[in-house]
């Protein structure tokens, strides 16, 4: 089976806010010629490279096509080695500007001092008075117990599929979100003054162990909000034709229901594989991880200090598109030996989920817990809770990393509104398996909570159901009619009590 992961996320991350070090000195004038060359080379590579790029390169025979599913190239995270030819000043100018588009002036300020080119550059001294008036005009979110939070699952790339009246229409037509929508979405919240955050940002443990809200610092007119997508697993019912949940494991084919089929990564960023009605692989910008990628590098002013969403993923079909149930391995272990080209081995499986995950978590995505077999917390015993966690906790996080978040699976919650009492055995259970935020499905616009030693916050939908039956619960955040796809047939069912 062709294997799509070119490059791990590893040896070329650089870090966000690491200071910027120089090896050599340019003499100011060298420095000032440098800089105008480079400055034309520059302009003449970027008109080359726009000339001769091509999205057209699918020619029907089902081969692999890159599509980067936007109309400009992905901005680049501040680099801690200077760019070979590039001016330094205008080089640190760069790194620094994009960490003040999203509000980490004291980073931006940092990176600028800490250059051996700061003292006696006129150009830069005026850099760190500017990031340091924008700093001056932001202020903590006044009332963070408010904040909103809105969630996805996979989105539908082709409706066409998607609704084609069969069994699992009903299901897609209540609980996904098309790509145009998702699309729509993220524009209009952007216009509306809407920042994402991460829930680091809004709660954390201070040096007493107590949880408290963080100062998230932004400027008049923007609102802070969280993001979570569930089922970041691509089950076989949307993706192939057959039933995951015994120990065959299923993979993308013609059958397919119109979605991504896996998340990938291509040239250091996350993006899906897709296939199409035609048998065609393609990979772009086909589901919301790399959709929201995308959005926030052209528009850096939607992440506050580089935050990414929430992630969920479940374990008993694999994660990411990715068969690491470890049930499957024999016959995947078989599978590979009588058709290497077609199947890859498990081992090949899970190392490519673990390169998956390291380069979601480079780019600041938040892993996350889904539960192992996505069973509703609130309505099972405390021992099943138990072992169900300690199950993904053996098969799951593994292979994602250790996280401290868990998205309940249906959204039900493992008590009442009221604050998790010290006793309680599902709490207990969860904690000491190193959880420490917990997030629930609520209708309300937001809903959060302090524990004493845990945060705790109701999500909303926004999906077919949210938009056709309750709209005004949206207005918020954004204008639903010019929103819903025209696609979706009608009327969209009502719930029948239970939720995904």
């Amino acid at each position: 089976m062709a294997k799509y992961l070119s490059n791990n996320g590893h040896g070329n991350r650089r870090p966000r806010r690491s200071r910027h070090k120089w090896h050599y000195y340019i003499p100011t004038v060298i420095m000032v010629v440098l800089a105008i060359a480079c400055v034309a080379v520059i302009g003449w590579v970027i008109k080359s490279v726009s000339d001769l790029h091509d999205p057209s390169l699918n020619d029907g025979t089902g081969q692999i096509i890159i599509d980067t599913g936007s109309s400009s190239d992905p901005v680049t995270e501040p680099s801690t080695e200077p760019t070979e030819g590039a001016a330094p000043v205008d080089e640190l100018i760069a790194q620094a500007d994009l960490l003040a588009a999203g509000y980490d002036y004291d980073a931006a300020i940092e990176l600028i001092k800490s250059s051996p080119e700061f003292e006696g550059s006129a150009e830069l001294g005026d850099k760190v008075a500017e990031y340091t008036l924008l700093k001056s005009k932001t202020s903590a979110y006044a009332a963070p117990h408010t904040v909103t939070h809105i969630f996805f699952h996979s989105l539908i790339v082709d409706t066409d599929r998607a609704f084609d009246g069969d069994e699992d229409q009903d299901g897609y037509n209540l609980y996904m979100t098309t790509v145009d929508e998702f699309k729509a979405i993220l524009q209009q919240m952007y216009d509306r003054g809407y920042v994402l955050i991460s829930p680091y940002d809004l709660a954390y443990e201070n040096e007493d162990g107590e949880f408290v809200y963080g100062d998230i610092m932004l400027p008049p007119g923007k609102t802070p909000f969280l993001m979570s997508q569930d089922d970041l697993n691509y089950y076989s019912y949307m993706i192939g034709t057959g039933n995951g949940k015994n120990n065959t494991p299923i993979f993308v084919d013609g059958n397919n229901d119109g979605f991504a089929s896996k998340i990938v990564i291509d040239n250091g960023y996350p993006k899906c594989e897709y296939v199409d009605a035609d048998g065609n692989v393609h990979i772009g910008d086909y589901d919301l991880v790399p959709i929201l990628e995308t959005f926030i590098q052209e528009h850096p002013d939607f992440s506050y200090r580089g935050a990414r969403a929430i992630l969920g993923v479940t374990g008993y079909e694999g994660v990411f598109g990715y068969r690491t149930k470890p049930n499957y391995q024999a016959e995947l272990d078989a599978m590979h030996a009588a058709d290497p080209d077609k199947y890859p081995s498990y081992e090949e499986e899970v190392a490519a989920a673990k390169e998956v995950a390291q380069c979601l978590r480079d780019h600041g995505w938040i892993l996350a817990s889904h539960s192992y077999g996505h069973p509703a917390y609130g309505n099972i015993s405390a021992d099943r809770v138990a072992a169900d966690s300690d199950k993904w906790e053996n098969t799951v996080e593994p292979i994602i990393g250790e996280t401290d978040v868990i998205l309940f699976p249906h959204g039900s919650d493992i008590h009442t509104w009221r604050e998790y009492p010290a006793d309680n055995a599902k709490f207990v259970a969860l904690y000491e398996d190193g959880f420490r935020y917990f997030f629930n499905v609520d209708g309300n616009q937001y809903w959060n909570q302090l524990g004493n030693n845990y945060f705790r916050g109701g999500r909303r939908n926004v999906d077919g159901y949210r938009m056709y039956h309750d709209p005004e619960k949206l207005e918020d955040l954004f204008d639903v009619e010019t929103v819903f796809d025209d696609a979706r047939p009608l009327p969209v069912p009502g719930k029948d009590g239970t939720s995904m």
